[in-house]
């Protein structure tokens, strides 16, 4: 048997980029880190256990419609499809699709450079035939692709509702570069969580054992390490709730006392009960999501729901023009 082929691209952004951002936001008004800097190796995994907690839906019923219309999704996509992965993770829900599509190639692309090559030599190991063009990059700022086998059709794959982490005219925007990076012909196969009643919400982003808190958290552990800076862990606390008014569960870390912290040779000052906004997540109806999507230069083709109406994954093609 031949050896696994992983090709792999190192984009990844500078720790000077971290700092620049982390001491932005912290510098705000209201003081806010980029959700993009959660996925660390030990963020990834505990995204991956926050994944696994009972309250936590939206991988389980993503991973319910991928198993039931994998080769109804395959056949959209079509043959010699070059199969880009934004935010590959794990890698678990595109195993789906891999045997159905069979494509002419995967790319992952993803921030987590460790979390990255671990899955992507995972799926060459798995799956002999199949050639990986792993790239670490920061695609939510960006789009460039690495050098792609000739003649695929390009078909993005942005499953897990990553989408909601942007405000709706950055969503549409992020939605125009995918457009454009799988043009003429491409296509983008994209799961969206669905509005709920918030009770369902706020459980699922407040489990039980305290993984999404553990998560939430660790970005300033990562803050500590890469950046030098002395976050107190347990001066800070969890705190996730579903705002109606804009449609989205907003996740925050609250400072527990008035405290500083030092970073980069600057000093940050909270009021006990301050947050840091860490990340939003929108939800959308159907409709609402294809009317952004029509709004970045994308035609609803097909989309599937789970019997609760939990969840959405949509294909879509680049529209002509």
């Amino acid at each position: 048997m031949r050896a696994p082929r992983v090709h792999f691209y190192n984009h990844r952004p500078a720790p000077a980029r971290l700092e620049q951002e982390v001491l932005a936001g912290l510098a705000a008004r209201s003081k806010a880190i980029p959700p993009k800097f959660f996925y660390d190796a030990r963020g990834s995994a505990l995204f991956d256990a926050i994944c696994e907690q009972p309250e936590y839906y939206p991988t389980r019923t993503e991973i319910a419609i991928l198993r039931r219309h994998a080769g109804e999704m395959a056949g959209l996509m079509g043959p010699n499809a070059l199969l880009i992965e934004l935010g590959s993770g794990s890698s678990q829900k595109v195993r789906l699709l891999l045997e159905a599509l069979q494509p002419a190639a995967y790319m992952p692309l993803d921030i987590s450079e460790q979390h990255l090559l671990r899955a992507a030599h995972a799926l060459a190991e798995d799956y002999p035939w199949l050639e990986v063009h792993a790239a670490c990059v920061d695609y939510s700022s960006s789009l460039t692709l690495p050098p792609c086998p000739p003649g695929a059709r390009r078909v993005a794959f942005f499953p897990g509702s990553s989408l909601g982490n942007f405000e709706p005219d950055q969503a549409q925007a992020f939605l125009k570069r995918v457009a454009d990076a799988v043009r003429p012909d491409g296509g983008l196969l994209i799961g969206i969580d669905l509005k709920k009643d918030a009770r369902v919400l706020d459980r699922a982003y407040n489990d039980a054992e305290g993984v999404t808190a553990a998560f939430n958290l660790n970005l300033l552990a990562r803050i500590n390490r890469e950046l030098g800076a002395d976050f107190d862990l347990d001066g800070f606390e969890h705190c996730a709730f579903y705002n109606a008014a804009r449609g989205r569960v907003e996740m925050h870390l609250v400072s527990r006392r008035d405290q500083q912290v030092r970073m980069a040779g600057r000093t940050v000052r909270f009021a006990a009960g301050e947050h840091i906004h860490t990340e939003n997540s929108y939800k959308y109806s159907v409709a609402e999501f294809q009317a952004l999507a029509r709004g970045a230069g994308f035609a609803p083709v097909q989309v599937w729901t789970d019997p609760q109406g939990l969840f959405s994954v949509h294909y879509l093609q680049t529209a002509a023009g």
